[in-house]
This record gives C-alpha cells, structure tokens and sequence, in this order.
C-alpha cells in the first residue's frame, strides 16, 4: 500500500504572521478555514512540492518554535539562497557538513560553503519562521539508486528540467564522441537518461 507523507503541522503562535510570512516565499495558500475563535487551519504549499504545511489555532500540542530539521529539497542551493534572502527569509550562508554524510543539528560542525565536490545531497542552507520553527534547504541534483519510482519522472520547475537537460546535452555529446556518429534517435537517449538519473538508475553510457 502506498503511504504519501501529505502534510507537516508546523506549530506558531501568531497563525496571520505565519501566513504572511511563507506566502511571502511564494508558497502556495490552499487554506484558510475557522470555525470559530478556537479553531482555524491554515495549509500552504511550497512550490513544486507534493507535500503541505499546515498550521494554525488548536492544530497541535507542540510549543511554537518546536518544528525542527524540516527539509525542503531544491537543485541549484546558490540560487535558492538568492531566492530566500530576496524574499526576506533571513538565509543562513551555504554549507557543508564536516562528516560529508548528513548535517549535524543545530550549527555543529557546519562548514562554510557548498560541498567542495558539489555532491548531490551535500550542500546546504537553513532560516527559521518568525516563531523559530527551522527549515533546512539541501542540494539534490542526482538521486541515489532506488529513492525514485523509475516509472514516474517529474520537475517541480522548468529551470530543473533544463538544468536536466543540460546534463543529459553533455552526456549525449560523450555518447557520441565515443561512438563516432551522429545520434538521430537523441530525443530517446535523453528520455531514457531524465528517466534513469532521477531514478538513480545506470545512466546510459
């Protein structure tokens, strides 16, 4: 049976300060409902994300300020960061972590700066919601093999797809260097290689 994470409560004292704040990102707001002064729910949605956020008045018992480590996945960090500081967010600089598998909490052992590799899901960013709730952005361009159905292709932005396709470019160019010949059936090596890179299935060679 499939089990789709669909939503995360985030818990904040102020419900019109924190809509104003993630719609201020450009999240997506899919709701707002009360029904009456001790009950109302808010849901917005980050952009290109399958996943919401809902939060609001009597929604959970957490103290406000308590979500931590929430991860929002994006391709380009560097750009997500412009994005962020434009908007307001208040974006830590980008990092890395001195293990090289998996961030600390908190600030232990961040070290300023991408992945020195770019490796895909080493490079970093955190900010926080006016309540303190922390959210951490990371950098995924490639998937490890088997965290995608490889069924199911999809970009949750056109600068993703064409940053895609600018990887499947190059390597359809080595493909060709190698095989001495001029690809005409292109349009299918760079399907199948969108498909298998998002999958972290073999790319094709």
């Amino acid at each position: 049976m499939d089990m789709k994470l669909e939503v995360v409560v985030v818990p904040v004292a102020d419900v019109d300060r924190a809509k104003d704040f993630y719609t201020a990102l450009g999240w997506r707001l899919d709701a707002d409902v009360a029904t009456g002064e001790d009950f109302r729910v808010v849901q917005v949605t980050p952009p290109g994300s399958p996943a919401s956020v809902i939060f609001g008045t009597s929604v959970t018992s957490q103290a406000p300020g308590s979500a931590q480590g929430l991860h929002l996945i994006v391709a380009d960090i560097a750009a997500a960061y412009e994005e962020l500081k434009r908007l307001g967010a208040g974006p830590s600089e980008v990092f890395h972590d001195a293990g090289g598998v998996f961030h600390h909490s908190g600030t232990d052992a961040r070290v300023p700066g991408p992945d020195p590799q770019r490796s895909s899901y080493g490079s970093f960013l955190s900010f926080s919601d006016p309540d303190g709730n922390g959210w951490v952005l990371q950098e995924v361009t490639t998937r490890l093999p088997g965290r995608l159905d490889p069924s199911a292709t999809a970009f949750a932005a056109a600068s993703d797809l064409a940053n895609a396709l600018r990887r499947a470019a190059a390597a359809h160019g080595e493909h060709e260097a190698r095989t001495g010949a001029e690809d005409p059936n292109w349009p299918d090596w760079y399907a199948d290689y969108l498909v298998r890179e998002q999958a972290g299935s073999e790319l094709p060679s």
